[in-house]
C-alpha cells in the first residue's frame, strides 16, 4: 500500500452522491434474509462441528456459590462439558488497553473465576453440547447451592457514592435565595433496556493459539482487546467479524462476559462453540440505562430570563464498575450565569449500565426541559419564547463560540410546521370527544465528537473501487453513506463503490457509538479517496501517452469515472483507460482523520421536538398522534437514511415516555418483566405520524464532510416534549418515566 505522496491540492469533485436518498446498499440481502448475523455463520465460512453453549444464571441477587452439581446434567446424551468457578480454568485477565474510551473503571466481571455473585441472573455456569435442545435441557438440571445475602437494588433507598461529581459556575445558592420566581422540581427515570431484533450472539473458533469470534458487536476492536487481555495472547492472535447488526443501541458497545464464556468453552472442548442469549438473558447478561433521580432548583426573573439552576443528580451502577452517562445538556444548552451540578452513582447490587442512545443527555433532557416547561406556565409565558429568551451567544459552559449553531432556525421551522401557533396555551381545554388533547415542545442538544480513523481505499483497473475500515453498522446504512462519500470523492457512481466493514483486521476506527462513526471514518474515507483521486490525476498528468499529460493536477475533475481539465471537458480519459495503458491492476492508500486536540469552537448537534397526544379523559391512556422532530446536525449524507435514523429514535423516545420500565423485585435483585410481554416497546398501534426535518448548513469546524452527527440526538427532547404535551391535555403534571394510566387516574 502507498500513501499519495502528491502535494497538490485535491480540485473539487462535484457532489453528486451525497446528499441524495441512495437506497440501502445491503437492502436486498436484508429483506431476503440473505443476510447473516453472528449466529447465521456455519461451514461456509470455516466453521466445522460447531457445538452450542447455554448458560446457566444465579437465582440470588447477592452472596457465594457453596457447590455446584452438574452429575445429572453431565449425564445425558450429546452433553460435552459443563464449567463453572470449580472447574473452569484461570484466566490471566490482563488490562483492557481501552478502558477508558469503552470499558468503565472498575474490575469487570470474570467469567467463572470466583465463587461470588454479584447480581441476579449472572452467569454461573455453562453447558456444552452438541445440539442447542441437549444443551438447554442440561442447563436446567444444574444444580447450584448459595448462601444468599442481602440485597441493595433499590435506587431511591440506597445511600449514594461517597464523592459525587460536582459542576458549577457562579454562586447558584445566592442566585437562587434573590431570584423573583422559584420552582423547586425532582423527575424520575425508570431504567431502559435495549431490546433489539437480535439477541446477543457469538461464535467463538479455536486455531492452535489463534481466536475468532463472529460476534454481536458495535466495535470489532473490544472483543479483539477485551479477548486477548482475558486470554493473555497478542492482540493479533484475535480475529473479530460482525458484518452484520440487528441493532444495538449501545450494548453492543463492550464485550459483556458471555463472550469470555464461549471462547473459554470453545478452547476446552476444542470445538468452535456457537452461544445465544435468550431475551430474558439479555436484562442481567448486557448492560441498559440505568435508573435516575433528578432535582432541579430554578430561579428566573419575573420576563422569564433563568438566572439560577441546580441540578441534583443520582443514578444507578454496579458494585463492581462505576458506570457514568455524560450529564452535560443542563450546563449549556441555556443562558444561565448561576449553575451547580451534582452527580451521585449509587452503587448497587446489579449488573453494570452501559451507554443507550442519547446516553445522559435523553435523561437530562427530561429533567431540564420538563422543568423550563413548569416555569414557562408558572410565568404565563410561550414555552418556544421562554427558550429564545434564555439562548446564549457562545457556549456558557465554556465560553467557546459555538461552530454552528441553528436551535433558533429549529424552534422557527418546527412552530411554522407543526401549527404551533393554533394552540390553546390553556391546560386541559382542548378536548375531541373523550380524548383530552395536549400539544408539547422541548429542545435538545448532543455533543459532536470525533475520534481517529484509517480507511483503506483501492481503485481497480476496472474503474470499481473497495473502500474498507474496521467500523459496524448497527442500523444507520453504514455501509451506504461511506459508498456516497467515496463516490463523489473519487467521481464515480455509488454502485462501483464496494465497502467493507466489521472485520477487525481492517483499518482501525471508533466504535459505532456517540454519533461519531459519519464524522471519524467518514472523514477518513473522505481523505483516503481524495487522495486515490490525486494519485490517479498524478499518473495521468506525469503520463505522455494521457491526453492530460501537462495538465495542473487542480484542474482535473473526474465524473462518471471520467479524468477531465475543468475548462476544457473534452480533454481527458477514464480510470480504466489509465490503468490499462500503464498496466496497472490497481491503485491504492490508505486514508486517516485525526481530529485536532482543541479546536477553540463548542461543536453540537440540536433537536426542536414537538408532538400532540390525546389522553382519555376516563381511561388515562396516552396516545401519541403526531410528532415533529427538526434537527441541526450539520450535512446530511442521505436524507432517507436519516429520516430511518430520526424515526426511529422519535418511536424510542415514545418508549421512553410512555412504555419503557424495568420491574425488579428488590427482595432478591430479580427483574420480573424480562420479556416483551412485560416490558413494552413501542410497536405499529403506537407510532403516529412522524416527521423529521434537516436545517439546511454545514460545519467545516467539527470535520471535513460538514457533519455534526445524528444518531443520538433524534431520541434528545423526544421524552419531554411528550411529557409536556400530557400536561397540556390534562393540567396534570407527572415527574416520573413513563407516564402510565395509573399516574394520571391517582
Amino acid at each position: 500500500m502507498n500513501r499519495s505522496q502528491s502535494m497538490q491540492s485535491p480540485s473539487i469533485q462535484p457532489q453528486n452522491a451525497v446528499g441524495a436518498p441512495v437506497p440501502r446498499v445491503d437492502g436486498r440481502l436484508k429483506v431476503t434474509g440473505a443476510a447473516r448475523y453472528p449466529a447465521d455463520h456455519g461451514r461456509a465460512d470455516g466453521i466445522e462441528g460447531a457445538v452450542h453453549a447455554v448458560l446457566v444464571d444465579s437465582t440470588i441477587g447477592r452472596g457465594r456459590i457453596t457447590g455446584v452439581d452438574t452429575r445429572a446434567a453431565e449425564g445425558l446424551p450429546g452433553v460435552l462439558a459443563v464449567f463453572h468457578h470449580g472447574n473452569a480454568p484461570r484466566l490471566p485477565y490482563r488490562d483492557n488497553p481501552f478502558p477508558d474510551s469503552i470499558n468503565p473503571p472498575g474490575e469487570r466481571l470474570r467469567a467463572f473465576q470466583d465463587d461470588r455473585v454479584r447480581f441476579f441472573g449472572q452467569p454461573v455456569a455453562v453447558v456444552v453440547a452438541t445440539t442447542l435442545e441437549e444443551a438447554r435441557h442440561a442447563a436446567r438440571l444444574v444444580d447450584v447451592r448459595y448462601d444468599a445475602e442481602r440485597v441493595a437494588t433499590d435506587l431511591a433507598a440506597d445511600a449514594p457514592a461517597a464523592e459525587p461529581e460536582t459542576y458549577a459556575r457562579g454562586d447558584v445558592e445566592a442566585a437562587l435565595g434573590s431570584a423573583e420566581v422559584r420552582l423547586e422540581m425532582t423527575y424520575h427515570l425508570g431504567r431502559n433496556h435495549h431490546n433489539a431484533m437480535e439477541p446477543h450472539a457469538v461464535i467463538a473458533r479455536w486455531d492452535g493459539d489463534r481466536l475468532t469470534v463472529w460476534e454481536k458487536t458495535q466495535w470489532v476492536a473490544d472483543p479483539r482487546n477485551e479477548l486477548a487481555a482475558v486470554f493473555g495472547i497478542p492482540q493479533e492472535s484475535v480475529r473479530c467479524l460482525s458484518t452484520v447488526v440487528g441493532g444495538a443501541f449501545g450494548n453492543g458497545g463492550r464485550t459483556w462476559v458471555h463472550s469470555v464464556i464461549a471462547a473459554l468453552a470453545a478452547r476446552e472442548v476444542r470445538r468452535p462453540v456457537k452461544l445465544v442469549m435468550t431475551r430474558k438473558q439479555l436484562y442481567s447478561g448486557v448492560g441498559y440505562r440505568p435508573a435516575y433521580e433528578y432535582g432541579v432548583r430554578l430561579g428566573s426573573d419575573r420576563s422569564g430570563r433563568v438566572t439560577a439552576m441546580a441540578h441534583d443528580v443520582r443514578g444507578e451502577t454496579s458494585r463492581y464498575e462505576t458506570h457514568a452517562d455524560d450529564m452535560s445538556l443542563g450546563r449549556m444548552l441555556y443562558a444561565t450565569p448561576h449553575v451547580g451540578q451534582t452527580v451521585s452513582l449509587v452503587p448497587l447490587d446489579v449488573n453494570t449500565p452501559t451507554w443507550m442512545r442519547g446516553p445522559g443527555w435523553s435523561t437530562a433532557a427530561y429533567a431540564l426541559e420538563c422543568s423550563m416547561d413548569e416555569l414557562a406556565h408558572e410565568l404565563g409565558i410561550d414555552p418556544i419564547e421562554l427558550r429564545l429568551r434564555n439562548e446564549p451567544e457562545s457556549d456558557p459552559a465554556t465560553g467557546s463560540p459555538f461552530s454552528t449553531r441553528r436551535l433558533r432556525d429549529c424552534y422557527a421551522i418546527g412552530a411554522r410546521e407543526f401549527g404551533w401557533d393554533r394552540r390553546n396555551p390553556a391546560p386541559a381545554a382542548t378536548r375531541d370527544g373523550d380524548w383530552l388533547i395536549g400539544t408539547g415542545f422541548a429542545a435538545g442538544a448532543y455533543a459532536t465528537e470525533r475520534m481517529n480513523a484509517q480507511a483503506y481505499a483501492r481503485l481497480d483497473a476496472d474503474g470499481r473501487a473497495v473502500v474498507q475500515s474496521a467500523t459496524s453498522d448497527i442500523g444507520p446504512g453504514t455501509a451506504t453513506s461511506m459508498s456516497q462519500v467515496a463516490a463523489d470523492a473519487l467521481g464515480i457512481a455509488v454502485e462501483a463503490v464496494r465497502f467493507d466493514l466489521g472485520d477487525s483486521l481492517l483499518p482501525p476506527a471508533p466504535v459505532q457509538a456517540l454519533a461519531w462513526t459519519m464524522l471519524s471514518v467518514g472523514s477518513a474515507v473522505q481523505n483516503a479517496c481524495d487522495l486515490l483521486r490525486v494519485q490517479a490525476v498524478d499518473l495521468a498528468v506525469t503520463d505522455p501517452g494521457s491526453p492530460l499529460h501537462g495538465a495542473a493536477p487542480g484542474t482535473v475533475v473526474v465524473r462518471d469515472g471520467r479524468m477531465s481539465v475543468g475548462t476544457h471537458p473534452g480533454r481527458g480519459e477514464t480510470y480504466q483507460q489509465l490503468m490499462g495503458r500503464n498496466n496497472r491492476a490497481h491503485l491504492e492508500v490508505i486514508g486517516s482523520y485525526e481530529p485536532p486536540e482543541e479546536s477553540g469552537f463548542s461543536m453540537y448537534s440540536y433537536s426542536a421536538i414537538f408532538a400532540e397526544v390525546a389522553v382519555d379523559a376516563r381511561l388515562g391512556l396516552v396516545r401519541v398522534r403526531r410528532m415533529l422532530g427538526v434537527f441541526d446536525a450539520g450535512r446530511i449524507i442521505n436524507p432517507t437514511l436519516a429520516d430511518s435514523q430520526a424515526h426511529g429514535g422519535m418511536i424510542g423516545g415514545i418508549g421512553q415516555a410512555l412504555l419503557e420500565h424495568t420491574v425488579t423485585d428488590h427482595r432478591d435483585g430479580r427483574i420480573v418483566n424480562a420479556d416483551f410481554a412485560g416490558y413494552l416497546v413501542p410497536v405499529n398501534a403506537d407510532v403516529p405520524d412522524v416527521r423529521a426535518i434537516y436545517v439546511d448548513g454545514e460545519d467545516r469546524e467539527a470535520d471535513p464532510i460538514g457533519v455534526k452527527g445524528l444518531g443520538e440526538i433524534v431520541i434528545v427532547g423526544v421524552a419531554p416534549a411528550i411529557a409536556n404535551a400530557v400536561f397540556h391535555a390534562t393540567g396534570r403534571r407527572v415527574r416520573e418515566l413513563p407516564i402510565t394510566p395509573e399516574a394520571l387516574l391517582g
